[in-house]
């Protein structure tokens, strides 16, 4: 779950291995740890932020029910459930979370703001698809092998983390494989926690911000990239992919990293953030 969340180097400076309490420590790091721009904490309260900085463009839903969570996690109650109901928990934080996308697309106006909202979501969710995939798909393939019934259930638990375990059942019947997880968590253009449906449609709302083709418009080369990237994936047959998962993966990876960083540079300004080049 560190390295999923890109904070196993932060983590090994403040923590070591962890030792025997490693569990418990990987849970408050990822949980609580305020330093860490990856915790639930630190994200809901940035999220809390940047919807106050823009009151007037999301709507009154939106903005009680991201507030709600923010002070809900600031409570004595969460605080509670997370020492005695840990489930309980982190359900209440997912649906508070899901609420939230839910209401965006259904009382905002569907025009620039929400294509930008719904932009990095897509950008953000194709990335996160990718790193759980790459991060198990290496823990499980180099593994000892057990029996063919754990094997099963350890790929539903990957397919869990994505959201994915009962769509992924509805699409497929048969054995439960890693190829078979793969190529759905990849390649599967309705599921939307896909890495291909993902990008196709961040492509999309990004085309209706800026209309490709368009050189003399800011995000020219971010269009370009995403394009690329949306052709790239398209393109790959999943054998091509379950060749070297590791490497497709971070290639999707580094890639919606530069993506994101060309959209803060081109349209918002922002210094650009130099990353390093993926393997193909």
């Amino acid at each position: 779950m560190v390295i999923v969340s890109g904070e196993e180097a932060a983590f090994a400076a403040r923590h070591g291995d962890g030792g025997e309490d490693v569990g418990h420590l990987v849970e408050q790091h990822l949980t609580w740890e305020t330093s860490n721009l990856s915790s639930i904490r630190r994200t809901v309260t940035a999220a809390r932020e940047n919807a106050r900085s823009i009151r007037e463009v999301i709507s009154l839903e939106v903005w009680e029910a991201i507030n709600e969570l923010y002070l809900w996690l600031g409570s004595d109650d969460a605080h509670d459930a997370y020492i005695t109901t840990r489930y309980a928990f982190y359900k209440r934080i997912r649906s508070g979370v899901r609420l939230v996308a839910g209401l965006l697309r259904s009382t905002m106006l569907h025009e620039a703001p929400l294509n930008f909202i719904w932009l990095g979501m897509l950008l953000e969710r194709g990335g996160q698809t990718a790193r759980v995939l790459d991060v198990h798909h290496h823990v499980l393939t180099e593994r000892e092998r057990t029996h063919e019934v754990a094997e099963a259930a350890l790929w539903l638990a990957v397919l869990r983390a994505c959201s994915g375990m009962e769509p992924f059942l509805k699409r497929r019947h048969g054995a439960i494989t890693g190829d078979a997880v793969t190529a759905f968590l990849l390649f599967d253009v309705a599921f939307p926690q896909s890495v291909i449906y993902c990008v196709r449609e961040a492509r999309r709302r990004f085309a209706v911000i800026r209309p490709p083709g368009e050189p003399d418009l800011p995000g020219f080369a971010t269009m370009t990239r995403l394009s690329m990237l949306d052709g790239w994936i398209t393109s790959s047959a999943p054998t091509r992919a379950a060749a070297n998962v590791h490497a497709y993966c971070t290639h999707v990876v580094q890639e919606l990293q530069a993506i994101c960083a060309g959209l803060g540079a081109e349209l918002f300004g922002y210094a650009p953030v130099v990353v390093a080049e993926s393997p193909q």
